[in-house]
């Protein structure tokens, strides 16, 4: 049974909720990413998204050099353990339409983020177009 372990991301840099967020927009620029994983020590507190910078900050008029990313950044975050299997994991993305989930340890300590990618270049499997297409479906309005 392949798990996440197997074809995570290891050694993902991460930013406090202290940090600013300049910081942050500038390490996405650094890494060519788009979210980046926010942790107190190794625990994770939530995600910062180039989404969260634009809709919570830029657009509402908040100082980057001053703003913590604790402000703005998405605290209920979907995440799975390391020993998960695959197929579980990619159900949770496809069901909740997303394409890479933060990877903690039974202790809850972040160890990773499992990616589309990752499953892409990883692994031969077939299930992966799949798992994309229910990610990318359009969402419907509320």
């Amino acid at each position: 049974m392949t798990t996440v372990a197997d074809i995570m991301t290891r050694n993902v840099r991460t930013l406090a909720p202290t940090d600013t967020v300049r910081r942050a927009a500038q390490s996405m620029g650094e890494l060519n990413v788009g979210s980046i994983p926010v942790c107190n020590g190794q625990k994770l507190v939530g995600m910062v998204t180039d989404r969260d910078i634009t809709l919570r900050g830029v657009a509402k008029g908040l100082d980057a050099e001053k703003t913590l990313l604790s402000d703005i950044m998405s605290k209920d975050v979907k995440w799975c353990f390391e020993d998960q299997p695959l197929d579980e994991v990619m159900e949770t993305m496809a069901a909740s339409q997303i394409r890479r989930l933060p990877v903690v340890s039974r202790d809850k300590d972040l160890v990773g983020i499992f990616s589309l990618g990752d499953l892409a270049t990883k692994t031969d499997n077939e299930e992966v177009g799949s798992v994309l297409e229910d990610i990318s479906e359009p969402a419907t309005a509320k």
